[in-house]
């Protein structure tokens, strides 16, 4: 029998509408009855690809004796972190305090029948392992606790709740100076791993906001220690394993140092961020490999993560609940199909050789295909899509169809920083920007997700702001038409009034006012996104956002002066602010037409506005034009004289 998750549009809620838990969503009609019967709250939060998550639901939440004791005693409570950022970021806020430490996917929250949080956890097993406790003792130690109103527990969960109150405004502000960027460039090659890039050794995250800081500090200072750190990681990523060289797309990281077992699950954040830098990473460090992977990422994310203009949010990393079962090959089924497809016995070996595939396999008995060559042989087109017919015989793992602003977003971004190099992404990218603002941009109200073909409901947050804000001025600058600036300067206004204080950014102020996050977890934080878009506004539209900006800048420069490798995507908006823009004006035809020469141009922080006001290109300052020419090749170097 189905509980009431069956009446949610969530995917992930959906997942678990057959478990034998008598969830509940987030709703009034909860927590109103765990007050009534004085009831703990359980709060369970996740999403649809997560695997952990999905382990939980089968050993505990599948458990009909654990079921049977929570709905005897706990309301129940199912939330999909996607769809509702903000409580998910309350609830992390939660573990951070109690745990000393970062949480994750599953979240597992235990409440008083007032939903004040007392425990936090992430996966728990159902029975005890190793020093974990398992979750059927758990919620017998809990459960009679919440029935006695047993005293210190009841005064823990108050003294967290007087925790978790925002913090005042800081005594403090530093003045940034370009002595930042050496700190981050210290702090950066201290992590840097050497052997296979990154800044990590176990799990590697692909940090792409740091890679992107890094290669602007390199085109700016033309520094080489910074060039060699996002060379190398771009090389090594692009090998395969995290990257699917079959299909193309980047899983979510590495369990491994090398980059050669992901976590399967394909997340169109990631995917949206990664293309964008390897497409700049292509023009800047004169590398055609790295064109070649963004083209494959973006075309796997518009021919299976798309549908009517519309990104999916991520597929999962389990098929027919085995990790990866899609993506894995075994020897004798590749040397077979090459046989039969007219490659001798010489030439199969050498192709599983440089394709890592081996008897014994490299994860859990199969292989995951990665590169043992920088150069893509010949033969690699072919071979690649011989390995596809392999895979179109089996299970597609589950995609979920939510579509999220700020994640389509970054994806429209990447789109069109593809079309300054090749057009045919320019037309992609413009359906996907419409279709979006169409679906979740309604009567002047700006929504956060909804399940495709479903109405939106749950209202934007910050990050959707700021996201769809920077695609926008992305957007206006590969086709200026001024109708996406304009919208642009409307989000920004809305942020402002909504979110914004003093130079301080709240990223919700609905149900949880939550602080908007200056770090880059799974993506860069909303607060440089936002400063992003703002310094841009002020350079292309009206000064007064650049106040904003530096007003930004100031409230958060005393944690971002100590510690800027942690916040590597803020301090790429610092380091813009110091060395300010630079704007190519000019007739917007003629501006179109030089779209990849200026997306060329080696100084990062160049924006470009159109104008009639003069027959050449004008190179200007935020306050003077200081160069003309008429010939766009000329451009970089009248910028690079001015330094």
């Amino acid at each position: 029998m189905s509980n009431r998750l069956t009446k949610e549009d969530s995917p992930y809620l959906q997942q678990h509408k057959d478990n034998p838990v008598d969830w509940y969503p987030w709703c009034d009609e909860a927590f109103s009855k765990a007050k009534k019967e004085n009831k703990g709250i359980f709060i369970s939060i996740g999403y649809s690809s997560c695997h952990w998550c999905h382990v939980m639901e089968h050993e505990v939440f599948e458990n009909e004796a654990i079921a049977k004791y929570l709905n005897e005693y706990f309301v129940s409570i199912k939330v999909d972190k996607e769809e509702r950022p903000d409580i998910d970021k309350h609830y992390q806020e939660v573990h951070q305090l109690l745990n000393r430490r970062a949480g994750g996917w599953p979240t597992s929250i235990f409440s008083t029948p007032q939903n004040k949080p007392f425990y936090a956890a992430t996966y728990i097993p159902p029975e005890p392992q190793e020093k974990m406790m398992g979750f059927m003792q758990l919620i017998e130690i809990i459960a009679p606790k919440i029935a006695e109103n047993d005293e210190k527990l009841f005064q823990n969960a108050d003294e967290i709740e007087t925790f978790l109150q925002p913090d005042k405004r800081p005594t403090e502000a530093k003045t940034l100076q370009l002595s930042i960027i050496d700190t981050f460039m210290k702090q950066a090659g201290n992590n840097y791993e050497e052997s296979y890039g990154g800044f990590s050794v176990t799990p590697k995250f692909p940090h792409v906001s740091t890679l992107n800081a890094l290669l602007n500090i390199a085109l700016i200072d033309d520094n080489r220690d910074a060039e060699k750190m996002v060379r190398h990681t771009l090389e090594k990523m692009q090998l395969g394993g995290m990257y699917d060289l079959v299909e193309g797309g980047f899983c979510r990281y590495s369990t491994d140092d090398k980059w050669l077992v992901p976590h399967f699950e394909k997340m169109t954040y990631d995917n949206g961020l990664l293309i964008e830098l390897y497409t700049k990473a292509s023009l800047q460090l004169d590398d055609n490999r790295f064109l070649i992977t963004a083209k494959e990422s973006a075309d796997f994310m518009l021919s299976t993560m798309a549908e009517d203009n519309l990104f999916y949010s991520a597929s999962d990393a389990d098929t027919e609940g085995e990790e990866g079962k899609y993506f894995v090959y075994n020897l004798d089924e590749v040397s077979k199909l090459l046989s039969e497809n007219g490659y001798d016995a010489k030439q199969i070996n050498e192709i599983n050789r440089v394709l890592s595939i081996t008897a014994d396999g490299n994860f859990e008995g199969h292989s995951i295909i990665q590169l043992t060559v920088d150069q893509r042989p010949e033969w690699f087109s072919h071979v690649m899509g011989l390995l596809h017919t392999i895979r179109q015989n089996r299970l597609y793992p589950f995609i979920d169809k939510k579509v999220q602003v700020s994640w389509n977003a970054m994806m429209i971004a990447s789109l069109f920083t593809l079309a300054d190099i090749d057009k045919s992404y320019l037309t992609k990218a413009t359906a996907h920007l419409d279709t979006l603002l169409e679906t979740m941009f309604i009567d002047g109200k700006l929504y956060h997700s909804t399940l495709i073909y479903k109405e939106p409901k749950v209202e934007a947050f910050l990050e959707d702001y700021a996201y769809l804000g920077r695609a926008l001025t992305k957007a206006y600058e590969s086709t200026f038409n001024e109708h996406y600036l304009l919208i642009a300067q409307q989000l920004a206004n809305t942020a402002l009034t909504n979110f914004y204080e003093e130079g301080r950014w709240y990223f919700s102020k609905g149900e949880f006012v939550t602080e908007a996050d200056i770090g880059d977890s799974s993506y860069p934080g909303s607060v440089g996104v936002v400063a992003d878009l703002l310094l841009t506004l002020g350079s292309l539209i009206d000064p007064k956002y650049r106040h904003f900006a530096f007003k930004t800048l100031e409230y958060y420069s005393v944690k971002l002066s100590k510690t800027p490798i942690y916040f590597p995507y803020f301090l790429d908006q610092a380091h813009r602010y110091i060395k300010e823009d630079r704007i190519v004006k000019g007739k917007k035809e003629k501006l179109a037409e030089g779209s990849a020469q200026l997306a060329a141009v080696s100084y990062p922080f160049t924006k470009r506005y159109a104008t009639n006001e003069s027959e050449d290109f004008l190179i200007c300052g935020l306050n003077s034009c200081f160069a003309n020419t008429d010939d766009v090749n000329k451009i970089n170097a009248l910028i690079k004289d001015i330094g």
